[in-house]
């Protein structure tokens, strides 16, 4: 078997990725493991999580492949510098100790670093590559797909230059057609939004993207008309008087917050409806940007498949705008489409672009993610020998009886944490490390946000439906197995709103029931879409067809299974932990229950937890 590794690392959401003769075989992010969210350090051990996986070491692999060209991002911070003498100073200097240290050399550290892990002789390492990591996330949104031909756009804050690219993948090759270069970024114009209202950037934007429907689009021409010159075609130039981020620490400077009134919103304070406003307004925007450039890839291509990847592609509303109104029958999006897909990506580059391997494209029609569950996966007797050493109460119940056990607990109102086969690579939970909830109960998106994830009440949660029941309920009949489309709730479900209730605005619409599956829909009566398959995840289809059997709804409230500032669990240990810090009242661990009200008082700090480690 040919095994090829790809990383990404150093800048945000590190990874690895190993595939074997063109077949992912394991892909994890090391925030997984480290419990640092967004994790930039180099990924030990998601590394040695691939390699156990593909059982091969180091030594055994053909190449490792890094998402990104250091020395061309190297250039391009140093010419930025220069462009901006003497105003980027301070930021230079802030910059480049780091890249002295870790980047400007990578290949040297990456040696020292696989060196140290694999017991191997720097000289009997395989040969380190450099993919562009523009490249990276193209080849992570076309060679994954299930298209033998298509159009694929990459939209981030920015690689080495490119800030948005086009490319065209057509058998085992892409393409590059054009790029938008740095400054002039989709992504950092989003960041800038997300800084100045209150939000942590590389982070927060998917809680702009939630808050955008509170608010009035009443920003969206003071946008066009001082920041953004957006041409026909998509294309766009920013007005780099407003921003910060070439030549300062911070996303935006005091000529962006006198043209909107104020300063940035101090993080974890009060929201204002000018915050909300402003969501609405660049949400449009963005949305905009997308549409028009689809429309023009469309339109140079003449293909019928678009591909998309690249952090702007997990703006999954802009996402649903272009499947319903774009010009293309057909939408893949990489699930982890930010820069941990780039690991997935550099791997495939090496194998189609580099060693000119054939793409075989599956005779089912379905993608090459395997449902995203490429993260490590525990047995029942590892998940017993953990909770006997915890002493932990449970029983172990047949797949049978506990889909049937669970969907009565959920119908009753019960919060269930759902730990199942492998970990999901990407930023969403797809039913393997999942929180789930009854999608009927008007009560759940405040019990949740509340008591469970310690979240802002005003963000939504996403539903889980059975695929073959999905134009039941939502104005969509495509698959959407990665959570990465929006679309509205069907008219025939929707609440009818009273004349008091058209008179609220902003926040005061959060507890209107909009639906008769009100826990998952937003209040523009639109919902973040997750269609579930029988054949990538089996005990998942089977609860959801139990709860549909028990209640006739086949729809469930599903979130990642953490807490807020937590990246998602990975081992029995975490979910038994985040089990027992917060309002779940049900846990299945495999085929394990275990009951709340059955668990002795909960301890921070236990011999257990200490003494006791599980692979």
């Amino acid at each position: 078997m040919a095994a090829i590794l790809g990383l990404s690392a150093f800048y945000h959401d590190s990874a690895a990725c190993v595939i074997g003769d063109g077949t992912i075989l394991a892909a994890a992010q090391e925030e997984r493991f480290t419990r640092q969210k967004h994790d930039p350090s180099f990924p030990a051990q998601a590394v040695q999580y691939c390699l156990r996986e593909a059982n091969c070491t180091v030594a055994d692999l053909r190449y490792i492949v890094f998402y990104d060209k250091p020395l061309v991002k190297f250039e391009r911070l140093l010419e930025t510098y220069l462009s901006f003498v003497p105003r980027g100073r301070r930021s230079f200097t802030a910059a480049l100790p780091v890249w002295l240290k870790d980047k400007l050399f990578l290949k040297a550290t990456l040696l020292n670093e696989f060196a140290s892990l694999g017991g191997v002789k720097k000289k009997a390492l395989p040969p380190i590559l450099f993919t562009e990591h523009h490249e990276a996330h193209a080849a992570s949104a076309f060679f994954p797909s299930p298209f033998q031909q298509a159009a694929v756009l990459c939209m981030d804050g920015v690689g080495e230059w490119a800030t948005t690219s086009a490319w065209f993948g057509q058998a085992n090759q892409i393409t590059p057609l054009w790029d938008i270069p740095f400054p002039h970024s989709l992504g950092l114009l989003y960041s800038a939004f997300t800084y100045y209202t209150g939000f942590k950037v590389n982070s927060g934007e998917y809680k702009v993207m939630g808050l955008a429907p509170y608010g009035q689009p009443k920003y969206v021409q003071t946008i066009y008309d001082h920041l953004l010159d957006l041409k026909p075609d998509g294309t766009f130039r920013l007005n780099m008087e407003y921003f910060n981020y070439c030549t300062g620490l911070t996303m935006t400077n005091a000529r962006f917050h006198a043209l909107f009134g104020a300063p940035p919103r101090p993080p974890e304070s009060l929201l204002r409806q000018e915050d909300m406003d402003l969501a609405r307004s660049i949400q449009e925007v963005t949305e905009e940007v997308m549409l028009r450039l689809a429309r023009t890839m469309h339109r140079e291509t003449g293909a019928d498949n678009l591909c998309l990847a690249g952090g702007v592609a997990l703006n999954c509303v802009g996402n649903g705008r272009i499947l319903r109104e774009g010009p293309f029958k057909h939408l893949w999006i990489q699930p982890a489409a930010g820069d941990a897909g780039g690991a997935v990506g550099a791997a495939l580059a090496a194998w189609h672009q580099l060693d000119q391997q054939p793409r075989v494209l599956r005779a089912d029609g379905s993608d090459g993610m395997q449902g995203a569950f490429l993260g490590p996966a525990f047995s029942h007797a590892e998940i017993e020998v953990f909770l006997k050493a915890a002493d932990a109460p449970y029983v172990r119940l047949s797949d049978a009886d506990l889909v049937a056990r669970v969907a009565d607990d959920l119908a009753v109102g019960k919060v269930i944490g759902w730990f199942q086969g492998r970990m999901e690579f990407g930023p969403r939970s797809l039913g393997g490390r999942s929180i789930l909830g009854d999608a009927r109960s008007p009560q759940m998106q405040a019990v949740m946000n509340l008591k469970i994830k310690y979240r802002e009440s005003f963000r939504p949660f996403a539903p889980s439906v059975l695929r073959e029941r999905v134009a039941e309920y939502f104005a969509l009949d495509a698959d959407s197995p990665y959570m990465l489309l929006v679309a509205p709730v069907v008219e025939a479900r929707r609440t009818a709103m009273t004349q008091a209730q058209h008179a609220l605005w902003g926040i005061e619409l959060l507890n209107v029931p909009r639906s008769d599956i009100p826990a998952v829909t937003h209040v523009d009566y639109s919902a973040r879409i997750q269609t579930v398959h029988e054949a990538t995840n089996p005990p998942y289809y089977r609860l959801l067809k139990a709860f549909e059997a028990k209640t006739g709804c086949g729809v469930l409230v599903n979130t990642s299974f953490n807490v807020r500032g937590e990246p998602i669990v990975c081992t029995p240990e975490e979910a038994y932990r985040c089990f027992m810090r917060t309002g779940i009242d049900t846990l299945v661990l495999g085929n394990c229950v275990l009951d709340k009200l059955d668990q002795k008082p909960w301890l921070e700090a236990t011999d257990w937890q200490q003494e006791f480690a599980l692979d």
